[in-house]
């Protein structure tokens, strides 16, 4: 073992115990390889890809786990890598490069490691100002005026081209924020950005919530003291209200300093709770107040709505963190927890919480939830996420299932299972034809471990379990991403479902 939580490329550290491997065969294809960064066009697809789909799908997520026979442990330890699939009139482009960060520019020159992961520590590892993280920036892609935006946690985006993907540089927004301004991964865009980053200190932990304008500036920014330093990776919104899930899962920040990893230096205590906070927006005059939620973790939301005085709060509720389920890599979810949709209703003049509704007959340990971005704070029905056929068996797995979600029907009843050998990944990504989004797909990635081939797939969105009606392929494997998004080429028509 090289230094806290860094193992030889060969495989897993000595003694360390080793999953079966039978449930999930070729896993090891899909991320252990050396990626390659590409740009051309795809020539031939297999099934129809709709004549009104036009724009650009992006995709970010981890990639490159070795380095100098050495390995990461962490699926979040990746070099950030952007994909790019481009639907245009006269045919189809791929492109896919990393996030030139000042880590992978550095790396790169020495030929190794040598800054600390989310889940790997090595001896003498650096951190940007000896403070934070110099972040892979891995996590998600967005297209924000007129730029295309990569984040990662607790840092600046990064600002890349929109077609060509090549980095610019870091992204301050007009010099608002600065290099160790806390700033995460999960942007959210409707009448302005919106974005949050966490303080950590064991005295005085503070939640940073930020607005800016579609020109990149800054309206507004708050901060709300918490009372523990919350490990907080998404949040949702309202047009009034930004809401967060205050789980258990805190962060010893003097750890990490110590020298530890972020994964070393969190700790679930559900002996102390859940809470839900709920702050105003620019505009809204309301006070911020909180709420019980139980003892349960959420890592992502899924929607939130106003009607009248109740405010809706829907998120995947997990019965513990997933984040030590994404090591060592290959070897994921082995013990995966249970996860399932809970609805919060909450009563905004009395502040309480009213009413708790959870569908509960599919716990498979689903995850990056999507919705139309067009209802996005509004009233929904649908929703979209990934989950895992065999939760319950031993060993190493993986995503094989896409779900559709109707919090109308009070289920998760259209299901779609790869083949035995395949694997899904990057959240579901919801787009409407321009016309009526009554017809719209979802798009994700897909690989197939015996010949180990990667595509991209869509799905009809309200019909996913008749299986995918394109399959895209890519000249070369690309490695399983995290979030997406879609910059269409013609704006969204006035139909709705």
């Amino acid at each position: 073992m090289n230094g806290a939580g860094f193992q030889p490329a060969a495989g897993l550290p000595s003694g360390a115990p080793r999953p079966l491997r039978d449930f999930a065969p070729g896993l090891e294809s899909w991320f252990l390889f050396d990626e390659t960064e590409d740009s051309y066009d795809i020539p031939t697809v297999t099934g129809a890809i709709p004549e009104w789909l036009r724009g650009s799908w992006y995709i970010n997520g981890p990639a490159r786990f070795e380095r100098a026979g050495m390995r990461y442990k962490h699926w979040l330890d990746g070099d950030g890598m952007i994909c790019a699939l481009q639907f245009a009139a006269d045919g189809l482009h791929f492109t896919n490069r990393f996030v030139r960060t000042r880590k992978l520019t550095e790396e790169d020159a020495a030929g190794r490691f040598l800054y600390r992961g989310f889940g790997t520590a090595l001896p003498g590892s650096r951190l940007r100002r000896n403070l934070i993280l110099e972040s892979p920036v891995n996590v998600s892609v967005y297209p924000f005026a007129g730029r295309l935006l990569a984040m990662g946690e607790q840092t600046l985006p990064y600002e890349l081209d929109p077609v060509t993907l090549a980095t610019r540089g870091e992204y301050d927004f007009n010099g608002a924020l600065n290099e160790v301004t806390p700033f995460s991964a999960h942007a959210k865009l409707d009448r302005a950005l919106l974005n949050f980053g966490i303080s950590f200190s064991g005295l005085r932990p503070s939640l940073n919530v930020f607005e800016f304008d579609h020109a990149g500036n800054l309206q507004r920014r708050r901060r709300y003291p918490l009372p523990h330093p919350h490990s907080i990776h998404d949040f949702g919104f309202t047009p009034q209200r930004v809401l967060f899930f205050l789980s258990p899962l805190l962060m010893n920040f003097e750890r990490f300093l110590s020298g530890a990893s972020v994964m070393e230096s969190l700790s679930w205590q559900p002996e102390l709770g859940s809470r839900i906070l709920v702050a105003p927006r620019a505009g809204s005059g309301a006070g911020p107040f909180t709420v019980e939620a139980g003892d349960g973790y959420c890592l992502h939301f899924i929607n939130c709505f106003e009607e009248g005085d109740r405010l809706v709060i829907d998120v995947l509720l997990l019965d513990a963190p997933v984040y030590p389920e994404y090591q060592p890599v290959p070897d994921l979810f082995a013990t995966a927890p249970k996860c399932r949709p809970v609805r919060y209703v909450i009563d905004i003049e009395r502040r309480t919480l009213v009413e708790t509704c959870a569908l509960d007959g599919y716990k498979l340990a689903q995850d990056f939830p999507s919705i139309d971005v067009a209802r996005a704070g509004r009233a929904y029905g649908d929703f979209w996420l990934l989950g895992i056929s065999e939760l319950a068996r031993p060993g190493r797995k993986f995503f094989d299932q896409l779900a559709r979600g109707s919090w109308q029907a009070g289920s998760i009843a259209d299901i779609y299972t790869v083949a035995r050998g395949e694997y899904l990944c990057g959240e579901p990504c919801f787009v409407a034809n321009p016309r009526c989004n009554d017809e719209a797909v979802v798009i994700c990635e897909c690989f197939d471990a015996a010949s180990n081939a990667a595509s991209i797939v869509l799905f009809e969105a309200f019909d996913v379990r008749r299986g995918p009606i394109a399959s895209i392929p890519l000249r070369r494997p690309v490695h399983p991403g995290f979030h997406t998004s879609f910059l269409p080429l013609t704006p969204r028509g006035e139909c709705s479902r």
